[in-house]
């Protein structure tokens, strides 16, 4: 299926919600390129974000993450493109496309992670779920926001990423 748009799939949502595999699942649905912000960053900084954090803090993170908006506002179109949960703070995500809020409960978020094939992995590349009384928190804080953000809400507990790329292109 080729999906036309005049502009980028954002899909927004806390760590771990599966915003990388969904972008992947488009892609393969819709011809269009899935871009992910922290590879990115990563490429950027030849740094990982777990390196990025532990070096030089969440804050310099923020930065190179709103450097990286204005690239993506200026550069990239029809493209399908993967945030870090944070990314729905830059100013100009509108701007950069229509942003999909990938919803879920902080449980199933978890539950995703830990049953997943690489869960040390996936643990270790998100250094904000180190402590879960923090993250749970953090997911609280951010929930409102992220539905505010968004132009399109779609719940994703218990569906397959087929169904859920389906589901998003609906409305394209």
């Amino acid at each position: 299926m080729k999906v036309k748009m005049p502009k980028n799939i954002v899909l927004i949502g806390f760590m771990g919600v599966g915003k990388g595999t969904i972008a992947r699942e488009l892609s393969a649905k819709s011809g269009l390129y899935a871009v992910d912000c922290d590879d990115l960053i990563e490429s950027l900084e030849n740094r990982s974000i777990k390196k990025i954090f532990e070096k030089s803090g969440e804050e310099y993170f923020r930065k190179l993450e709103k450097k990286t908006a204005i690239w993506l506002e200026k550069n990239v179109k029809n493209s399908i493109i993967s945030t870090g949960g944070g990314f729905y703070k830059v100013k100009n995500l509108n701007k950069i496309g229509t942003v999909v809020y990938l919803q879920s409960s902080f449980d199933a978020i978890f539950e995703r992670i830990l049953h997943h094939p690489n869960v040390k992995r996936k643990l270790e590349k998100r250094p904000l779920l180190k402590d879960l009384k923090k993250a749970q928190s953090i997911f609280n804080d951010r929930v409102k926001s992220y539905e505010k953000c968004a132009d399109i809400v779609i719940n994703v507990e218990n569906k397959a990423p087929k169904d859920i790329a389906k589901e998003i292109l609906k409305h394209f």
